[in-house]
């Protein structure tokens, strides 16, 4: 049976990919099928006779199912800025039903863990009053929250974390993402974060380092 999350962040370039394709890779290294998706990503290239966003193509490739980029990520934009104000001046709408749609055909996979990342963070804006976070709450998923860790985080970390319980989800957990070595009292930020976020932190992912997600996939799979 395919088990299902949706993976957010404090923010934009905070690693969601970065992290989504680590899990991705240890489920497939603990002989389990995983696949990721990417329902809206705003920054695309002209290749192979379609749009292609390299989140979507890392998630592919990290993935151990395969399936055509078209389903992995359906909304491509061309603009790298906010995806409603790109899907705007295309004069395009983005389409919940299309989001949806996309997620629930990738079923028929039968994917051991299917990992949907969002774009941006949590409230993520698709188009006058509606939100990526709808979908999530339509859908009813758990959610992975990573935390980019860098000046901020605690407050970005904690209010995400707010949000997402007050739309009535479950936090499965939180990833700590290392963005550089050199982020001033590490380990009293982390530590911090352990001790007031809502949910337990499945993995710490080192700077340029490879992670041990073990337990992380013990915990998710």
């Amino acid at each position: 049976m395919t088990k299902a999350y949706f993976v957010t962040g404090t923010d934009t370039e905070v690693g969601k990919t970065y992290s989504s394709c680590r899990i991705l890779e240890a489920f497939s290294r603990s002989e389990k099928t995983a696949l990721g998706y990417k329902p809206v990503a705003a920054g695309c290239d002209w290749q192979n006779s379609q749009w292609e966003n390299e989140d979507a193509l890392a998630l592919q490739a990290a993935g151990s199912v395969n399936v055509p980029l078209a389903e992995i990520n359906p909304i491509a934009l061309p603009d790298a800025i906010a995806p409603h104000i790109a899907a705007n001046r295309h004069g395009v709408a983005i389409s919940e039903k299309v989001i949806v749609d996309g997620f629930r055909a990738l079923y028929r996979y039968e994917p051991d863990v299917l990992l949907m990342e969002g774009a941006g963070g949590w409230r993520l804006p698709l188009s006058q009053g509606r939100f990526l976070s709808d979908t999530v709450k339509a859908l009813q998923l758990d959610v992975i929250l990573v935390v980019g860790m860098r000046l901020g985080c605690l407050n970005h970390a904690l209010l995400t974390a707010e949000a997402i319980q007050n739309d009535g989800l479950t936090i499965k957990g939180w990833v700590a993402n290392q963005l550089s070595d050199d982020m001033p009292v590490f380990d009293e930020n982390l530590a911090t974060l352990d001790a007031l976020m809502p949910a337990p932190r499945l993995a710490l992912i080192p700077y340029k380092q490879t992670p041990d997600l073990s337990l992380l996939v013990e915990k998710l799979g």
